[in-house]
């Protein structure tokens, strides 16, 4: 039986990784691709979630949605609508740099946090979406577990090799000129501001994939599920311990961080009551200090950027 328990664990454990590696390659698209701070991830993972919820989701009475329709569906739905209200909201907040971009999108998610939070009719406020279908929920437990980390991998694989290929096309060279020398790119008739557009929007839609395949996971989705610490800031850590600008770094950098998060939990778990409360922020201070540790002896991250991609010229782009 502690083997059974062990393996349901694991299998839980790569669910998390893979949804949180999606999460990583959105990301990395806007800051290792194009160096867009976008310190409000929560807000895109929050509306892929509660998009493809309206959408799969049971009718309830007051609400908008219970359209009961495909998972799939819901999951499509879920980067559209992530990807047009990130439309907008780049067109405002990209003409801010570094430290003030990072402001005004913390603003913007903290909007949609607060917005989840009490409009009931869109989203039944703090008691959020429930009873969502799953993929293959109606398998035993285990087996449900591994289909359903199946598709995580699939949607993880088909994500990495769509930005694998943007980020060794002419479109990521001529991205990686604009972040490392926009004066340059403009100069070659470069639209800055456009392609700067598009990087935030392809990340947001990613962001939102991540956000649905998690509300499908737990079966619901409420407020207390985007919190910034889990939603945002250690998506960062992982981008940035595992090498910002690779994909391969976002995806290890994705796995070392969670499995540091899930396993100083279980010894923490283990505890007495009073101690385990204090020692939750172990793990904080674990990763903290790993991250700490990175920076100063690897600054560019376990995996960096390929040199021979970062060396790319304005005047190959397309």
């Amino acid at each position: 039986m502690e083997w059974i328990g062990l393996a349901n664990y694991a299998v839980f454990m790569a669910i998390f990784i893979g949804i949180y590696a999606i999460l990583a390659l959105g990301l990395n698209i806007q800051w290792g691709l194009t160096g867009l701070f976008n310190a409000g991830i929560a807000g895109f993972f929050a509306v892929g979630a509660y998009t493809s919820a309206i959408l799969t989701g049971p009718a309830m009475e007051g609400r908008l949605g219970g359209f009961e329709l495909p998972v799939a569906v819901g999951w499509i739905g879920a980067m559209l609508v992530a990807g047009l209200i990130a439309w907008p909201i780049g067109k405002i907040t990209l003409r801010f740099r570094s430290d003030y971009l990072a402001i005004a999108t913390i603003g913007v998610a903290e909007i949609i946090r607060l917005v989840a939070k009490s409009e009931d009719w869109l989203t039944n406020s703090a008691r959020g979406l429930n009873n969502l279908p799953r993929p293959f929920g109606d398998l035993d437990y285990f087996y449900s577990q591994l289909a359903y980390l199946g598709l995580v991998l699939l949607c993880l694989v088909v994500a990495y090799l769509l930005v694998e290929h943007q980020f060794r096309s002419p479109w990521g060279r001529m991205m990686r000129a604009i972040r490392d020398n926009e004066t340059a790119a403009a100069s070659l008739g470069k639209n800055i501001a456009f392609r700067r557009l598009e990087a935030f929007v392809f990340g947001a839609c990613l962001m939102g994939l991540g956000g649905a395949l998690l509300a499908h996971f737990n079966r619901s989705i409420t407020p207390e599920g985007i919190d910034p610490m889990i939603a945002t800031f250690l998506i960062w850590i992982m981008l940035i311990l595992g090498g910002s600008g690779n994909n391969r770094g976002a995806i290890l950098g994705t796995a070392v961080v969670w499995i540091i998060w899930s396993m100083t939990e279980i010894v923490t778990d283990q505890l007495p009551t009073e101690m385990a409360i204090q020692a939750k922020y172990i793990r904080m201070f674990l990763i903290g200090l790993m991250l700490q540790l990175v920076l100063r002896f690897r600054p560019e991250g376990l995996l960096p950027e390929d040199p021979t991609q970062r060396k790319a010229k304005a005047g190959k782009a397309p």
